[in-house]
């Protein structure tokens, strides 16, 4: 049942730059805000990016400003953040943000309730002292949410975490502000340097190595001898982004890719798209995802983590295999050559993520999750 007084609520994140797991806390903050709860966000590290987002809306920002590898001062500066906000629950959102909480708690007369989300797959866990540290700081946590059913079974097969603390969640997202329509689309390619004739394929992600962005960028060529007008835009930035371009100009396709770099207003650039793609090598629940499906975008993306929660093929958009470069090209080209299918698995995915997966949804979630874990 959920909680039937407001609540004091710190979520403890890594960083607060713009990233799928960073949107999310930051959405659920606000609305936790927005029901009346007390809410602050405390960050490891410097708090930047959506920082300003969330003291605009009233929702207290902290920072630990982390300078070593495990800094004694984010600890002192997190349990006195807990104290002084009286803190009912502390959320901690993935690995280090756990393990940090669990020990700046230890010891409080007067101890939060620490519970944790695993957002991801968990593919950082294969380093054997993050893995070991964050089993430890799972003794001292009440409950975890696992984020979709795919990260659940994965974490449960792994041993990493015991069952019966366990319960699955989806994300949420503020639907409303993912709409699409004429005017949207027509400002969002001005924005963009667009032109309306264009056929656009749009990404939305860091330009890391597990985002595959070379591997849509690799069938590019393929792809134009069919489609001339087609353009392809990256909204990201990252580590990748100077081989990425290497890669287009080698193949000839240069100045047929843009790479945005790092945006505030992704909800605003998503009209441009015709068609979204999402070839990871790996995903929890994509934020980034379920923001394409709210703006009623069709979806290609690769059949991995939680991607087939949210894509049911066929019906709210295409799924293809991880790294198969053929099927990708396959599966883009049906949507490019038919704008009727685009348009419907892009109202489809809008009505799936509206029932399934609003930011109202994941507040009333975590509610009862919360209610739950000071049971325990």
């Amino acid at each position: 049942m959920p909680t039937s007084r407001p609540l004091s609520l710190i979520h403890v994140v890594d960083s607060l730059e713009f990233g799928g797991l960073e949107r999310v806390v930051t959405d659920l903050a606000i609305e936790q805000h927005r029901q009346g709860h007390r809410v602050c966000v405390f960050s490891i590290n410097r708090a930047e990016g959506l920082a300003d987002e969330l003291t605009k809306a009233g929702v207290a920002v902290l920072s630990g400003n982390k300078s070593k590898p495990f800094d004694l001062g984010v600890l002192s500066t997190l349990r006195r953040s807990a104290v002084e906000q009286n803190a009912d629950i502390v959320h901690a959102h993935n690995f280090s943000p756990n393990y940090y909480a669990a020990c700046a708690l230890f010891g409080m007369v007067k101890r939060p309730t620490l519970v944790g989300t695993c957002h991801d797959m968990g593919t950082r866990l294969s380093n054997r002292r993050l893995r070991w540290i964050y089993r430890a700081s799972l003794t001292r946590t009440a409950r975890l949410a696992m984020v979709g059913q795919q990260v659940f079974d994965r974490y449960i097969a792994l041993n990493m975490v015991p069952a019966a603390r366990a319960t699955t969640v989806l994300n949420g997202i503020p639907v409303d502000r993912f709409q699409n329509s004429a005017p949207r689309r027509h400002a969002a390619r001005t924005t963009l340097a667009l032109d309306e004739k264009d056929l656009v394929i749009g990404c939305v992600g860091r330009l890391v190595g597990l985002k595959n962005h070379g591997l849509l960028v690799g069938i590019l060529p393929r792809l134009m001898a069919r489609f001339p007008a087609l353009r392809v835009v990256i909204v990201g930035y990252g580590e990748l982004e100077a081989s990425l371009k290497a890669q287009a100009q080698a193949l000839g396709v240069a100045d047929r890719l843009l790479i945005t770099g790092q945006r505030s207003d992704v909800s605003d650039l998503l009209p441009a798209f015709d068609i979204f793609a999402l070839p990871s090598k790996t995903e929890g629940l994509s934020i980034a995802l379920l923001e394409a499906c709210a703006t009623s975008l069709p979806v290609v993306a690769s059949a991995v983590g939680g991607n087939p929660e949210i894509i049911h093929h066929q019906q709210t958009g295409l799924l293809v295999p991880v790294d198969d470069a053929q099927a990708l090209e396959e599966a883009l080209s049906l949507l490019l050559d038919s704008s009727e299918l685009r348009t419907r698995l892009g109202s489809a995915a809008n009505d799936w993520v509206r029932q399934n997966a609003s930011i109202t949804a994941l507040q009333q979630a975590y509610e009862g999750f919360y209610t739950t874990a000071m049971e325990a």
